[in-house]
């Protein structure tokens, strides 16, 4: 920046401008992660994309093997007036999930909502907003109240509908569907990723190996596309200017590199990177990372 300084006649300049800072900081700058408010943060999530207002538990996922939470508080019965009546049993029965409900049958109920086309998105094992749409629009379909709650009668009618569902279908490798892959992906070793999709997709002569989700930097400092090939794995990453963690960092442009993200595994798409590709399964980034080589295909697309 150009530094200036105050006389009796004004602001003068102090001295040149400094030269042109490097794109990225050259190859060992790295990124890091950016806030969701402010000029640097990141453009709105694309629907279907997890928050914690859209069915990612807050806090987290859910784990498949958490129990469902009870959720409807048990209410003490009305003393017995002279004028009291019996109350109407619920025509379709007993609430069994609703909003904030989580667990097994949370995540069975998305998987088969998704069977049938009511629910977009991977299973998650929590009930939110997007469970509860799911539920109406099966429900409007099927006659029934439109509550949003997943009660006895809209549960037996969705479970004649559809078919057990598989571990697959339960636990899918990523929140949103697997982008189908562009064509340069189709041969050869590649890290094919998809920026609608927010997946990546470690492909081997055209067959897909692991699955994950990703997310990249906001519109004011994005994630380049093209084809690009790794030309450094660093395992044990620091940035150079932001001194953030990047672990199993492969770098494929500049100073761009795919990278697990703790900040992506804490806060997920609320936040995004100064350009890198971030990945949020530790897991499944030590194990492309291990199985990458350097000189890889990187392809990132829309």
């Amino acid at each position: 920046m150009i530094r200036t300084r105050r006389t009796g006649r004004g602001y003068a300049l102090r001295g040149a401008a400094v030269v042109a800072v490097l794109a990225m900081a050259g190859v060992t700058a790295g990124c890091k992660e950016q806030p969701a408010t402010g000029a640097s943060a990141a453009p709105s999530a694309p629907a279907g994309s997890s928050s914690p207002t859209d069915d990612a538990k807050p806090g987290g996922s859910a784990s498949p093997s958490e129990s469902a939470k009870p959720t409807e508080p048990a209410t003490a019965s009305p003393k017995p007036t002279a004028s009291s009546t019996t109350p109407t049993a619920d025509p379709q029965g007993k609430v069994l999930m609703a909003s904030g409900s989580e667990g097994k049958q949370v995540r069975e109920l998305q998987a088969r909502l998704r069977q049938i086309g009511h629910f977009d998105r991977s299973p998650t094992g929590y009930y939110g907003t997007v469970t509860v749409a799911a539920v109406r629009s099966f429900q409007g379909k099927r006659g029934l109240e439109r509550t949003g709650k997943t009660d006895t009668l809209t549960w037996q009618k969705l479970l004649g509908m559809t078919h057990e569902p598989t571990a697959a279908e339960l636990n899918p490798p990523t929140t949103r569907p697997v982008a189908e892959p562009d064509k340069r992906c189709l041969t050869g070793r590649v890290i094919c990723i998809s920026k609608n999709s927010r997946t990546l997709s470690w492909m081997i002569d055209g067959k897909v190996v692991s699955s994950m989700d990703v997310r990249f930097g906001s519109q004011y400092t994005p994630t380049r596309e093209g084809t690009f090939s790794v030309y450094w794995k660093s395992r044990h990453h620091v940035s150079t200017i932001y001194h953030t963690a990047m672990p199993y960092a492969m770098f494929f442009s500049g100073g761009q590199a795919v990278h697990y993200s703790s900040d992506f595994a804490a806060r997920g798409y609320n936040g995004a990177s100064h350009g890198c590709v971030n990945v949020r399964d530790e897991g499944k980034i030590a194990a492309l990372f291990a199985a990458v080589r350097t000189g890889d295909k990187v392809v990132i697309y829309k």
